[in-house]
């Protein structure tokens, strides 16, 4: 088993890794595996694929979460691994410290984590842990060290980040507040303007549907 083997059999499932890292003694639950890869979309064609499956057309409530709990759960048995999600809790599994440790993804100048490819939109369906030690891709420098506009700090409409610390119930009220607001409709305004996500290519309508979900579980 290699890196790349996993790799493909990831985009075969229309997801994509976005780093990975050896756990140590300090790492808890996964701190026996020998490698711990973190799945995100694989885009751009992700969408277009999520919204033709069951889990989609049925109806029922958190069809994001249920596909991937079916898709990376058998991804993992498939490769003798096992399958960690970002939703389940609590307590909830530590995919920012997680993602940190990666050296893929970074903390932004607002805290959210930064991607060296998918910038602001990065984002996890699921993690796998599998037993066997993977050389691993060298970990490119933070995509903010070259950032010299840095539009993360001055784009929100609501200045959400103005504190430092994500101003949730804010942001939710202004998007209340406003029919048809551009945050709820092509995703946040923020998350867009990050230039290293720039060919991402994250459709508006995926954007679209998590905002209008971020809305409706306000708890």
């Amino acid at each position: 088993m290699t890196y790349d083997s996993v790799l493909k059999a990831a985009q075969a499932l229309h997801l994509d890794i976005l780093g990975g890292f050896h756990p140590s003694d300090e790492d808890g639950e996964i701190a026996d595996a020998g490698t711990l890869l973190m799945l995100s979309p694989k885009e751009p064609r992700f969408w277009a694929h999520f919204i033709s499956q069951a889990e989609y057309l049925d109806g029922k409530p958190d069809p994001v979460d249920r596909w991937s709990t079916r898709v990376v759960t058998d991804l993992a048995k498939e490769l003798g691994a096992r399958a960690f999600f970002p939703f389940t809790g609590p307590p909830y599994n530590p995919f920012y410290s997680w993602a940190l440790k990666t050296g893929r993804c970074h903390s932004s100048p607002i805290n959210l984590l930064v991607h060296d490819r998918a910038g602001l939109f990065v984002s996890f369906r699921g993690a796998i842990a599998l037993r066997e030690k993977l050389d691993l891709p060298p970990a490119p420098t933070s995509p903010c060290e070259k950032c010299v506009d840095k539009p993360c700090l001055t784009t929100c409409p609501v200045n959400a980040f103005a504190t430092g610390t994500y101003d949730v119930q804010g942001c939710r009220n202004v998007m209340r507040s406003i029919d048809e607001h551009p945050c709820l409709t092509r995703g946040c305004e923020v998350r867009r303007a990050c230039p290293a996500n720039a060919d991402y290519g994250r459709m508006e309508e995926q954007s679209s549907y998590h905002m209008r979900v971020f809305l409706e579980n306000d708890t």
